[in-house]
């Protein structure tokens, strides 16, 4: 664990128009480091409940368009979620979904967040002091259904999320919508609650950023993640251009 990187950069495009624009990805990878035994089953590890699926693709492929730069989780969420407070419950999930994480009954929480943790969040607030007026986006993606709860309707497409600041959801908000998308405001999770990465890197230092969900569904696949890209690109834009 000493050795390993838990995040990966993708450098800005010098000359590229999104080159002041950051996408932070916490849940981008389903990884789990030597010496770690969740004491899951395999299939567990290409479900929701440990990697945001279709982020990493879309992350990517914005990189390409807007020339932007990246910062990549590199663990699973069920290692270590980036996405939470050092001492929030949840932090190292002993559940996800009705699913058991029967490895982190017993887990060195401190030595996963001085490996992990702590050097994702400052992979992230090195990489923003090297941008001129940054512009971030926290990008994750949400399952269409929870199979702890079959019955709850999700219907969007896009969920976008904030806490105090929602400048950047009120120019996204229109813009989704005219696209043609299903865009749901503080769905399917509220940003009040759920937004520690921005509320750490974005909204204490007075950042603009723009969180997103991605419904997972829609970007499971090359021509979906492409897809989602080409629509994002001019949004994510739009929100740099008039708050950076």
């Amino acid at each position: 664990m000493i050795d390993f990187q838990p995040y990966e950069i993708i450098a800005p495009n010098p000359s590229g128009p999104g080159r002041n624009i950051l996408i932070v990805a916490d849940h981008a990878s389903n990884h789990v480091p030597d010496g770690i035994d969740l004491r899951v089953a395999p299939e567990v590890m290409a479900q929701h409940v440990a990697i945001d699926i279709g982020v990493a693709s879309v992350s990517r492929q914005l990189c390409q368009v807007l020339g932007c730069g990246a910062v990549l989780a590199g663990v699973s969420r069920l290692v270590i979620d980036f996405n939470r407070e050092e001492d929030a419950p949840g932090l190292v999930p002993v559940s996800s979904d009705g699913i058991a994480i029967d490895g982190n009954a017993d887990a060195d929480v401190e030595a996963r967040l001085a490996a992990f943790y702590r050097p994702y969040h400052e992979a992230v607030a090195r990489t923003l002091e090297t941008l001129e007026r940054p512009f971030i986006l926290s990008l994750h993606s949400f399952t269409p259904m929870l199979a702890s709860r079959p019955a709850e309707k999700r219907p969007w497409e896009i969920g976008i999320l904030y806490n105090r600041d929602d400048r950047a959801a009120r120019i996204a908000l229109p813009m989704l919508e005219a696209a043609g998308l299903c865009v749901g405001d503080q769905l399917p999770y509220a940003g009040t609650l759920l937004n520690a990465t921005m509320n750490r890197h974005a909204e204490l230092p007075g950042r603009p950023y723009l969180g997103l969900e991605m419904r997972q569904d829609r970007v499971a696949d090359d021509a979906g993640a492409a897809r989602m890209a080409d629509l994002l690109a001019p949004v994510i834009m739009a929100c740099s251009n008039r708050l950076a």
